[in-house]
């Protein structure tokens, strides 16, 4: 995976860019390339991906690899991460599409209305924490603070907002495909047990949006997301 940052001690006062939206539901979606039921999840998330209360990311899985084409987005660390998520929910087995809402509820990714009926009862809920997102020059400031004491990790997430590419071998052999949020990097940069508040700065490269996720440790749920884009 591409390199981007390097957790920085906290100094001094950043210049504010406001993230999306407060408390955003996070929707991972596990696709491939060469997955011939994937394009209707993949036109799916460009979609979420337009809406400020949703962050959308798509994750590329290689275990599709075999068939003839080899994604050109996929990492093992994506697939290592599903499999992580199954063991989390005792599921005998993954599969593409996957979306996954708040790190908590599985679903066929290709459902729409499932996957907005999640999204809401998600938004209702709110999130446990609240985490802000600011940003000056290479500097990006991470806040987060709640009541809810635990085993969290802070991960920091970088993706392209969008790619095409012709697919001219295995099950989508002769289409261009296009996809949304296509994730790049995915970094865990702290723990954090939630009793004090959260302030880490962090220094990153490149232009690409960001993305930080604090999620209970062992894919458990997400209790707090934000983006700057």
């Amino acid at each position: 995976m591409r390199q981007f940052l390097t957790a920085l001690a906290v100094t001094g006062i950043l210049s504010t860019n406001p993230a999306a939206a407060d408390n955003p539901v996070v929707v991972e979606l596990f696709t491939s390339q060469g997955c011939s039921s994937c394009p209707p999840a993949d036109a799916f998330l460009h979609d979420l991906a337009k809406r400020d209360d949703i962050i959308a990311l798509a994750l590329h899985v290689d275990y599709w690899d075999y068939i003839g084409w080899k994604d050109i987005f996929a990492s093992p660390e994506y697939t290592a991460r599903q499999h992580a998520y199954a063991q989390a929910a005792s599921a005998t087995t993954v599969y593409t599409p996957q979306m996954i809402i708040n790190g908590q509820d599985h679903v066929v990714g290709s459902r729409p209305m499932q996957v907005m009926d999640l999204v809401a009862a998600h938004r209702s809920k709110g999130s446990p924490f609240d985490v802000t997102l600011s940003r000056s020059g290479d500097i990006i400031q991470i806040n987060a603070q709640g009541d809810q004491r635990g085993d969290y990790v802070v991960q920091l997430v970088r993706y392209t907002p969008q790619e095409t590419v012709a697919i001219r071998r295995g099950e989508n052999a002769g289409r261009e495909l296009s996809y949304a949020h296509v994730v790049n990097a995915w970094d865990v940069i702290g723990d954090w047990d939630g009793a004090d508040p959260l302030r880490m700065n962090v220094a990153i490269s490149g232009g690409d949006p960001i993305v930080v996720l604090i999620q209970e440790a062992r894919n458990g749920p997400i209790v707090g997301a934000a983006e700057l884009r």
